[in-house]
C-alpha cells in the first residue's frame, strides 16, 4: 500500500481531508517537518487563506524545498484548493507573488460579471472527458464543492483536465506528469470527491 502525507504547514484544513483519505481505506499521516516528505509515496498539498502568507510559510519552514526535491523524484503530488493555486507560477492575489512555479500557471482574480458572486462558493458541476484514469467510475460531469475568489489560467489549456463555469470557464483541475491540482475540496464533495481522491491513490 501506498504511504501518503498531508503536509501541514498551518494553513490547510487537513483533519477533513485525513478523514476523507480514511473513509476510502486509505491511512495518511501528517507531515510538518520538511525531512519526512521524501520517504512517502504520495503528497497531499491541502491549503485554505491567502496565498502571500502561505507560500511564505512554505518557504521560512523549509517545506518549499523539500517538495521541489520530492517532485523532482517523479512521484505524485496532489494540490487542494489553496494547494492548487500554490502550484503555480504567480498570484495577483493582494499583489504580485510568486508560486512553487511547477505548473506555468496564473492565478487571478474572477472578473466582476453582474449576477456571478465572489467568492464563488457552494456546489458546482465539474466538466471533464470521460475515459481518463483519474476519473474512472464517473459521470462527464458532477458537482463538487467550491470556495474562492481566484482562479487558476494555465498558460497550456492540455494542462485542463476539468473545467468549471462561474461567470467564466476556468481549470478546476489540472494535471502535467505527476502533479495534480484540485479547486475544489474533494474532502467535501461526497462520493465524486472520494472516487477522484481514490483515482489519484492509484495513480
Amino acid at each position: 500500500m501506498s504511504s501518503v502525507s498531508i503536509i501541514d504547514y498551518g494553513m490547510g484544513n487537513i483533519r477533513s481531508v485525513m478523514n476523507a483519505l480514511s473513509e476510502i481505506g486509505t491511512t495518511s499521516e501528517l507531515v510538518a517537518d520538511p525531512s519526512a516528505v521524501s520517504r512517502f509515496d504520495r503528497v497531499i498539498l491541502p491549503g485554505v487563506g491567502a496565498f502571500a502568507q502561505a507560500i511564505a510559510r512554505l518557504r521560512e519552514s523549509g517545506m518549499k524545498e523539500a517538495l521541489d526535491q520530492y517532485v523532482a523524484t517523479g512521484k505524485p503530488l496532489l494540490g487542494i484548493c489553496l494547494g492548487m493555486q500554490l502550484m503555480c507560477s504567480t498570484s495577483s492575489e493582494d499583489g504580485e507573488h510568486q508560486g512553487l512555479d511547477w505548473i506555468k500557471a496564473k492565478v487571478v482574480r474572477f472578473p466582476d460579471i453582474e449576477g456571478i458572486k465572489v467568492p464563488h462558493m457552494g456546489w458546482n458541476a465539474l466538466q471533464f472527458a470521460s475515459g481518463d484514469p483519474l476519473f474512472a467510475g464517473l459521470e462527464e460531469s458532477g458537482d463538487v464543492y467550491f470556495v474562492h475568489s481566484y482562479y487558476v489560467d494555465c498558460a497550456d489549456k492540455k494542462d485542463q483536465v476539468a473545467t468549471t463555469e462561474h461567470g467564466i470557464p476556468f481549470a478546476s483541475m489540472f494535471r502535467r506528469d505527476n502533479l495534480y491540482g484540485m479547486q475544489f475540496h474533494p474532502e467535501k464533495s461526497q462520493q465524486i470527491g472520494l472516487t477522484l481522491l481514490s483515482n489519484f491513490l492509484k495513480s
